[in-house]
């Protein structure tokens, strides 16, 4: 069963995603059998049929929670499959964090989840005209009430490289976050010398080469005061986890200003922004990043999935991990390919994603 099989097959799940269909139904359509159907469409995307009709369901319900209002609960559940409203709020706060009516009062983001693509399609990441002009707006919003004393922080290089070239920042300045928190230990506090050598070693580089790449730019919050910092960060697990640490380092040099978190899907650049309160942050990075541990009470349903992602990428289960081990027939290259757009949900780079794979060899050679 090949790529283009299994993308008919993804078709005809979002035109039956509400009606409740069976695995026998799915086989009948395709003209294989159920098994094979359920197996083959696990091993090419990374997750099961039942996991991902579930995700499915459950972000197309948050989306109607929040376009209708007026609707009740337990209509949007039962609309989507749900038995009970219990039984749907229990699957949504195990899946955000947050209750049903806690996020429709609230609107806080959520990760999308959007029908899986097995090929990369023409639009993907590329700013376009309306995105330009949009990000356009919302800086000179800025920079009408706080002057020219902002700071915006941006998730990486590409990121920061893409703004500039873009002209997209006016008269405030802006830094890359060159590091990637998902990936090996850390220490606290954060950018001592025992985190800045710890996290160097881990990305087999040295202390003076990390503070160049991933101190330095930050050092900027030292030597100037600003009054507003503005924090680009994905909705992805990677970029969650660098947010939960910029975060607990405002808090550790007790930063006075206001924050505020333009959440920024990398996918078509579309943009949720909301204002944040210190308070939290350190407690969690420590919870989570240092003792990896959580005790679901992230204060963002999509620093909530990240959080819970992040945990759950070093178990043997992890879908990252059960792709690679039901494909290391492929190439270390076809693998990454594929891992790059089956899991943009962990926004993980090519040097993760290799360690991923080299883990798997090692073990299984």
């Amino acid at each position: 069963m090949n790529t283009e099989i299994i993308q008919l097959m993804i078709d005809w799940i979002e035109e039956h995603l509400v009606e409740n269909f069976s695995i026998q139904d799915l086989g009948k359509a395709m003209g294989y059998s159920p098994y094979y159907c359920s197996f083959k469409f696990h091993q090419q995307t990374g997750i099961t049929l039942k996991k991902y009709i579930q995700r499915r369901l459950l972000f197309l319900a948050s989306q109607e929670l929040i376009q209708q209002p007026n609707l009740p609960i337990i209509t949007i559940a039962i609309n989507y499959g749900y038995s009970s409203q219990e039984a749907f709020s229990r699957s949504f706060k195990s899946m955000y964090g947050i209750t049903p009516y806690n996020y429709r009062q609230s609107k806080k983001l959520i990760q999308n989840y959007h029908t899986l693509k097995l090929k990369k399609e023409i639009g993907d990441y590329m700013i376009d005209g309306s995105k330009k002009i949009e990000l356009a707006a919302k800086q000179e919003n800025r920079q009408a009430t706080y002057d020219t004393a902002i700071l915006n922080i941006l998730n990486g290089e590409f990121m920061y490289h893409d703004f500039k070239n873009n002209q997209l920042m006016g008269n405030s300045d802006y830094v890359p976050f060159n590091e990637a928190m998902c990936s090996n230990e850390s220490t606290y506090p954060i950018f001592s010398s025992k985190f800045i050598k710890t996290r160097a070693t881990g990305h087999k580089s040295t202390p003076e080469n990390y503070i160049k790449k991933v101190w330095a730019p930050l050092k900027i919050l030292q030597d100037k005061e600003y009054e507003c910092l503005v924090l680009w960060f994905g909705d992805d697990m990677f970029c969650q986890i660098n947010l939960l640490t910029i975060l607990a380092y405002l808090e550790q040099i007790q930063y006075k200003g206001d924050i505020y978190y333009h959440a920024i899907h990398e996918k078509n650049y579309s943009i949720n922004e909301y204002k944040l309160t210190l308070g939290v942050y350190t407690a969690l990075y420590k919870d989570v990043i240092l003792n990896k541990r959580y005790q679901n009470n992230a204060p963002l349903p999509v620093l909530h999935q990240g959080i819970k992602h992040y945990l759950d990428l070093s178990n043997p289960a992890n879908p990252i991990r059960q792709f690679i081990q039901m494909n290391d027939a492929l190439t270390d290259n076809e693998l990454l390919i594929k891992l790059m757009l089956l899991f943009p949900d962990y926004g993980l780079g090519d040097s993760q994603y290799n360690q991923l794979i080299n883990d798997h060899r090692r073990l299984h050679s």
